[in-house]
C-alpha cells in the first residue's frame, strides 16, 4: 500500500492545499455502495477518511477481479485528471465509508490557476497511478498468467 492520502494532502503547497480543502465535501457510502463504475465519466475524486474501498475490473461472464483495496487516507480515483476523464475500474465501499469528495473540474481549474499546486498534485497522482498500474499488472499475472493454465492442465491429468 502506498501512503497517499495524508502524503497527498501534506505534499501540496499550503495555499493550494487550503484552496483544495475549501472545495472538500464530506460524504458517506454504505457497505456495498458503488462509488463509480468503469467507463463512466470521472467528474470527482475522494480521499478516504474511514473504511475501505475495493477497486475491481468488471470481467464479462466472470466475477469482478479485485485490483486493490484502499484504506484511510488513500486517494480514490485518478481518472478525473487525465482525458478522456473516464473511470478505468469500478469502486465499491467495503463496510461503511466516509471520505472527502472533490469536484474534478474545480481541482483542474485550481491546477491551471496555481502552477506550483498543479505540478505537486500531478506528481503525487502520478505516483499513485504508477503504483496502481503495477498492482493491476501483478493481479493480471496472478489471475491469467501462463502458469495458471499450466497448473490447471497438469491438475486435469
Amino acid at each position: 500500500m502506498v501512503e497517499v492520502g495524508p502524503v497527498l494532502l501534506e505534499a501540496l503547497p499550503p495555499a493550494g492545499r487550503e484552496a483544495l480543502m475549501r472545495e472538500a465535501k464530506p460524504v458517506e457510502f454504505p457497505d456495498g455502495a458503488r462509488i463509480f463504475r468503469e467507463g463512466q465519466r470521472a467528474d470527482r475524486f475522494w480521499v478516504l477518511r474511514s473504511g475501505s474501498v475495493r477497486l475491481a475490473w468488471e470481467v464479462p461472464l466472470q466475477a469482478p477481479v479485485t485490483v486493490e483495496r484502499l484504506h484511510r487516507g488513500e486517494l480514490v480515483g485518478w481518472s478525473w485528471l487525465f482525458p478522456p476523464h473516464e473511470w478505468h475500474f469500478t469502486a465499491r465501499a467495503e463496510g461503511h465509508v466516509t471520505a472527502w469528495e472533490f469536484d474534478a473540474a474545480a481541482a483542474r481549474e485550481l491546477c491551471d490557476s496555481d502552477p506550483e499546486f498543479g505540478r505537486s498534485l500531478v506528481w503525487q497522482v502520478a505516483r499513485i497511478v504508477a503504483h496502481r498500474l503495477q498492482t493491476a499488472r501483478m493481479r493480471l499475472l496472478h489471475t491469467y498468467g501462463p502458469w495458471r493454465h499450466a497448473m490447471t492442465s497438469e491438475g486435469a491429468e
